[in-house]
């Protein structure tokens, strides 16, 4: 009783509730336990009858005794300010989770744990309320706490099942109050109130606790979309995504960030005017830190309330898939934060985390490392993953910091780190979780997963049957460092460095490839996309327009951070939104004008994304113009007549009677003209297209005569 009391009794079912006890002489043989520190008094409300509860501790611990087995009783307490109250006594009420799925929990299988761990809604014997589970095995005792019972750890202890869950049904519980879990260690005397690492919803930071939460009370309208996803072959289609960080992107009245419901409308129709096929979101799981990006994350299963409810992120979701837009969710599963409400050191042991610092820390980034290792840990992830995909009907996701997980060297000196069983320096836990992900992630109809990784791992985005990791796509770090490190030079000394608009299409096809400019491109000192280029204003803006047309006619699909399509001058500030006033000026529009145009012409050109992936999708006309920094090329599509024919001047002269030879004699028409005046340039193009003579040059049958604008790019068809 005192231990209850104290709210330090790990076994609280074995003493709170109905129990059997030794039949006396007036023929009690059970008794009806509660503790309610809340209460002046009690009593047993049970078929009618209402029998007064004796109060065995002056804290609130009350008996009743019965002379036969209680059945469904309630509970009536006078308040301590005089009022009475009806209760259900949450102890009289069996297990929740079967035992079916503890055996699943404790191998690591239970791949939608979801569904059995967290909060839900719940009725049990009719009685409407909420059931609890978390894992934590070594904890002594874990309670509920929340609105519902004043934040006092003592009310409501849970039961310990197999494999160290705790669950309990608490009567009365509904959607929108806020708990946490208080976890009291078996070790060291740690006590903690955390998190649920299973919520579906949390308070608005830097308030911390989990919501209770319907998912189930919103109805989609994206059936259309989700039947064409399963249908749809990513890998052949159009992929032009904008990535977005949705508390930066748009600020409202005195510099607030849109609500999802406020981005329903407004960012949904930005994206579907400048015609890009995708959204990718900059984590949306709840995160304590704003400045992190939302890489910090403490809910894996909780969209940021900072914007609003889950469902209104779902509406979000839903608006977009019915304006034709997929949504990737950047996804983090390399690391968390080391907040006390958190993940970490859940259960007074490292739970989730690696306890060797060698292996279990990333000192660069001040979190910790998941341990891939342990069943209960990779099931977990993996649920995350899988819950966004089927709960959320999230479209992909681009996992963030792959390359951090695969090494265990990664990012620290020699001696700070431990080999694997082979002496290597390959995370083979990790290696095999993100495999195994990958595999029941491509089980969800048309999802798509990307890995951000940076090193030259062989495989990636190979199947794992095939030895690969698995991924759908990877972002090419590499094309992107040569393209920007290519374009931040003066286009005088570009024919020095040729090799590095050319060297990327030596390794184009030996992974699924997406090219990346991200927002890490565009912070932290590196400048924005406009203010990398050399050169006056007009060259500036000639400059990204030829990046961005060489980038979408190039293979591989397309990603581009918010601002860059505008021509932001400044780094992006996270704290601030895109400066969308800038429009006002000309070139800052135009540049807008030819995003648009560069989405419309990749959407209606099979030959620009059908075949993206292997070497005949893909021919140099000539690369070898190293003096005037020139270089041409065809595109293919499924249909080998198919074809584009692209020419890049990378330098500001232009260039008059310029020859390109072509697959066969006819009328070219210019599909883009970089250079367009509607587009911010000088107008110098070929009135519309260009006939091809029967005059062989590049050992191609046909060739044309054209002129080539400064830092233009164009792109003839075949009519």
């Amino acid at each position: 009783m005192e231990a209850i009391v104290q709210g330090v009794h790990g076994d609280a079912f074995a003493v709170l509730g109905p129990h059997l006890v030794d039949a006396a002489e007036d023929g009690t043989a059970w008794e009806v336990r509660a503790f309610l520190p809340q209460a002046k008094n009690a009593w047993l409300l049970l078929d009618g009858t209402r029998t007064p509860m004796l109060k065995k501790h002056r804290e609130g611990f009350f008996v009743a005794e019965q002379t036969e087995e209680p059945g469904h009783y309630q509970i009536e307490i006078e308040l301590w300010e005089g009022s009475l109250a009806l209760l259900e006594d949450p102890y009289r009420f069996g297990t929740i989770i079967t035992d079916f799925d503890l055996h699943l929990h404790a191998e690591g299988t239970l791949y939608e744990a979801w569904k059995s761990l967290g909060s839900h809604l719940a009725a049990l014997d009719g009685v409407p309320g909420a059931r609890f589970a978390v894992w934590a095995p070594n904890a002594a005792c874990v309670s509920v706490v929340g609105d519902f019972n004043e934040w006092d750890p003592r009310r409501h202890p849970m039961r310990l099942r197999n494999s160290g869950v705790w669950e309990l049904f608490i009567p009365g519980v509904g959607a929108g109050q806020a708990y946490k879990y208080q976890v009291r260690s078996r070790l060291g005397g740690y006590t903690q109130q955390k998190f649920d690492p299973y919520a579906f919803g949390s308070e608005v930071p830097p308030r911390s606790a989990s919501i209770v939460t319907d998912l189930a009370a919103y109805e989609w309208q994206d059936g259309e979309w989700m039947g064409a996803r399963a249908e749809s072959q990513p890998l052949k289609s159009a992929y032009s995504v904008y990535e977005v960080h949705l508390e930066s992107w748009m600020r409202g009245p005195g510099g607030a960030p849109l609500t999802y419901q406020q981005m329903s409308a407004k960012l949904v129709e930005y994206v579907k005017r400048l015609g890009y096929t995708h959204i990718e979101l900059l984590p949306v799981t709840e995160h304590p830190y704003s400045g992190s990006w939302g890489y910090q994350v403490v809910g894996y299963f909780a969209p940021t309330s900072r914007f609003g409810t889950p469902l209104e992120f779902k509406a979000f979701i839903d608006t977009c898939h019915r304006n034709g837009i997929g949504v990737i969710m950047d996804w983090v599963p390399a690391h968390f934060p080391k907040d006390a409400h958190g993940l970490a050191f859940f259960d007074g042991t490292a739970l989730y985390e690696h306890a060797d610092p060698r292996i279990g820390e990333h000192k660069e980034w001040g979190t910790l490392i998941f341990n891939f290792g342990r069943n209960e840990v990779k099931q977990f992830l993996i649920s995350s993953a899988l819950f966004w995909l089927k709960e959320y009907h999230i479209d992909g996701l681009r996992v963030d910091a792959v390359a951090s997980m695969l090494y265990l060297d990664y990012s620290r000196k020699p001696g700070e780190w431990l080999p694997n069983k082979f002496g290597g320096r390959h995370n083979l836990e990790a290696i095999d979780f993100l495999r195994r992900f990958n595999e029941l992630a491509h089980e969800v109809p048309g999802a798509v997963t990307i890995a951000e990784e940076s090193t030259s791992f062989a495989g990636v985005s190979r199947p794992v049957y095939a030895n690969g990791l698995g991924f759908t796509m990877k972002w090419n770090m590499g094309w992107m460092h040569d393209m920007l490190d290519y374009f931040a030079t003066d286009p005088i000394y570009r024919r020095f460095r040729h090799t590095q608009i050319t060297f990327s299409l030596l390794y184009a096809f030996t992974e699924n490839f997406l090219l990346p400019i991200s927002h890490d491109e565009v912070v932290y000192g590196k400048r924005s996309l406009l203010a990398k280029m050399p050169g006056d204003e007009w060259q500036k803006f000639a400059n990204v327009r030829a990046f961005l047309a060489y980038m979408y006619t190039h293979p591989g699909k397309k990603l581009l951070f918010m601002g860059s399509e505008i021509g932001d001058y400044g780094e992006w500030n996270s704290a601030a939104g895109v400066p969308w006033q800038i429009l006002q000026f000309p070139m800052h529009a135009a540049l807008q004008r030819f995003v648009v145009e560069l989405n419309r012409i990749y959407r209606e050109q099979p030959a620009l994304y059908e075949v993206d992936f292997e070497h005949n999708g893909f021919e140099w006309i000539d690369f070898s113009d190293v003096e005037k920094s020139i270089i041409s090329f065809l595109r293919r599509g499924n249909d080998s007549h198919d074809e584009l024919v692209i020419v890049c001047n990378f330098t500001p002269v232009p260039r008059y009677d310029y020859e390109i030879g072509v697959p066969s004699a006819g009328y070219y028409r210019e599909v883009l003209n970089s250079d367009a005046r509607d587009f911010g340039g000088s107008g110098m193009g070929n009135n519309g297209g260009v006939t091809a003579h029967e005059l062989p040059r590049h050992n191609r049958p046909a060739s044309i005569r054209i002129t080539l604008p400064p830092l233009g790019v164009l792109i003839f068809r075949r009519s």
